[in-house]
């Protein structure tokens, strides 16, 4: 699990404002919320307590994690390059060859990836199938439903 994290500046800058928010408001926020239900006398039946309790677990839990992630991040940046190829952080128009439409998707890393927003993983089918590949380039992706052929439209670096 020491392997580097590519992600874009965005993702980075999410992960570090959560980190913050995390530290500086969510965790004094459940401290006080212990120390009141502590008030309330008896722990063993007290779910207050017991909730709190939880909650300070997922939270330092997710402090470890997002720390984990941007000590292990390193920000992939695109500006100043010529799109001329599709990499990691490009935005890729794409022309679907069997249903005639375009679609157009922004590769990035794992744990950036949300198809409703358009972003696919750098690791996945279609993003692998298109990393490297240039303007104009048919490229065919086996997918789960079968094979898809698109036809790389435009490339951007955003």
């Amino acid at each position: 699990m020491s392997h580097s994290i590519p992600l874009t500046k965005e993702s980075f800058e999410a992960l570090q404002e959560e980190l913050k928010r995390l530290i500086r408001v969510e965790r004094p926020k459940v401290i006080q919320d212990i120390a009141e239900a502590r008030s309330h006398g008896d722990l063993s039946e007290n779910a207050e307590y017991d909730a709190a309790k939880n909650r300070q677990a997922f939270i330092e839990g997710r402090i470890q994690e997002l720390n984990g992630k941007l000590a292990r991040a390193y920000v992939v940046d695109l500006s100043g390059m010529k799109p001329d190829k599709v990499v990691f952080g490009s935005t890729v128009t794409l022309y679907d060859t069997a249903s005639e439409e375009e679609v157009c998707y922004k590769i990035v890393g794992e744990d950036e990836a949300d198809i409703k927003l358009s972003k696919i993983s750098c690791t996945s089918p279609v993003g692998k199938a298109l990393i490297g590949h240039k303007l104009d380039d048919t490229v065919k992706v086996m997918v789960p439903s079968g094979t898809k052929e698109y036809e790389i439209i435009d490339i951007k670096y955003e």
